[in-house]
């Protein structure tokens, strides 16, 4: 039973409201009764998207001072921006867990799977991706990192975005051999359930899937060539709650991230 204070503050690096509404609504899953609060903050000194180093680097400082004024109140914190910008700055700071999505991503990857493949907002975002993986010493787990070619704002524009990401997740599969897709922005939060979906509905269950907000016919057809590996607890849950059920796809513990086979 986690104390009635303890608090997980997540931290929004970009000043896009509609990314840190996003990932609150993605949190949902996580909040319970007698757990810990969840709460999502916009880093309001930062730009519109984290999608350069410099971007990263701009906001290295006001993220160790949100730590560091939030550290008598909280008990963990996560930087929910792929580039985990200020992540080591930050745990300098507190003496309290701090998480980084990607770091965190592709740890979890990894036990999921032996190759990975990330999802990218544009190709300038590959090379700061894959010097963070070479810096963390899993190059070789790596299948790919492939962009949609879309900015942080520009994500909101469901239908483009979504389709996309479909598009580029059966690149890293079929093209690849990813066999676990990572979501390398914390702006495409609000699709992984719906990307799991597409993925693990047609075979899996047996039944053909029910569409879903945002899912057009050119996104079904990019990925529900080859199934998508499920767990059997998935699949359990999914006989039980039925085709669709949010509480089959949330999954917050691999929020990012979607099984590939």
């Amino acid at each position: 039973m986690f104390a009635a204070m303890e608090r997980i503050l997540v931290i929004n690096p970009n000043s896009t409201q509609a990314v840190t509404d996003g990932i609150d609504r993605a949190m949902e899953p996580l909040r319970m009764s007698g757990g810990p609060a969840i709460e999502c903050v916009t880093l309001k000194e930062g730009p519109p998207g984290v999608e350069t180093q410099a971007h990263a680097d701009s906001v290295v400082l006001p993220i160790s001072a949100t730590v560091k004024s939030r550290d008598n109140d909280c008990s963990a914190f996560v930087i929910a921006c792929y580039s985990d910008p200020g992540l080591h700055a930050a745990r300098e700071v507190t003496t309290k867990p701090v998480l980084g999505i990607a770091e965190c991503g592709i740890l979890t990857a990894m036990t999921l799977g032996q190759r990975f493949g990330v999802i990218s907002i544009l190709k300038k975002s590959i090379p700061r991706h894959l010097r963070y993986v070479g810096q963390m010493g899993v190059a070789d787990r790596m299948a790919g990192d492939r962009a949609i070619g879309l900015g942080v704002v520009e994500l909101a524009d469901e239908s483009r975005t979504f389709s996309r990401m479909a598009e580029v997740a059966a690149e890293l599969r079929d093209e690849d051999g990813a066999d676990v897709l990572i979501m390398g922005c914390a702006g495409m939060a609000r699709y992984r359930d719906r990307l799991h979906y597409l993925a693990i509905g047609p075979r899996v269950l047996a039944r053909r899937p029910r569409p879903q907000p945002g899912c057009d016919d050119q996104g079904r057809r990019a990925i529900g060539s080859r199934n998508f590996r499920v767990s059997t607890q998935r699949r359990e849950e999914a006989h039980q709650f039925g085709v669709g059920s949010e509480r089959c796809h949330a999954e917050g513990s691999r929020a990012n991230i979607v099984e590939a086979r």
